[in-house]
């Protein structure tokens, strides 16, 4: 294991969500691992990051978390929402402005699968809440 502090990220402009974005790129969670609080507006996501700023000959994962403010609706495309168990890879997190300061996030997982979260402004946070650990298998990309 590295001794990297664990990440701690706000965003509040699209410039701000790209970096939240390849920080949790591959990250892995279940699909019962998203949650949509509509009466406290927002938008958790619990996850198995791969700490690509940590990696070397052996990767690592750490737990984390993905909280999207001010949610007005949320919709998905090609997810599940009653298999709760399955596993999804989240490939980018954007944001796409509507009328300022609104707009959407938009979530895209592998195999085709995505979430669109409106928003009334951009207040992201991705925190790491677990001590990372060893895994033998690092994300790897067709070019």
């Amino acid at each position: 294991m590295t001794d990297a502090a664990p990440l701690k990220l706000l965003a509040h402009e699209a410039e701000d969500l790209a970096v939240i974005s390849a920080a949790l790129q591959d990250a892995v969670a279940k699909i019962g691992d998203i949650r949509w609080d509509a009466q406290g507006r927002t938008l958790t996501l619990a996850c198995n990051r791969f700490r690509w700023e940590g990696a070397g000959k052996k990767g690592e994962r750490v737990r984390s978390a993905l909280q999207l403010g001010d949610v007005t609706g949320v919709q998905a495309r090609k997810l599940r929402r009653d298999a709760k168990s399955a596993v999804v890879e989240l490939l980018s997190v954007a944001f796409e402005a509507g009328e300022a300061p609104g707009g959407s996030v938009l979530l895209t997982f592998a195999g085709g699968g995505d979430l669109k979260v409106s928003v009334d402004c951009l207040d992201v946070v991705l925190a790491d809440v677990s001590e990372p650990w060893s895994t033998p298998r690092k994300p790897a990309h067709a070019d």
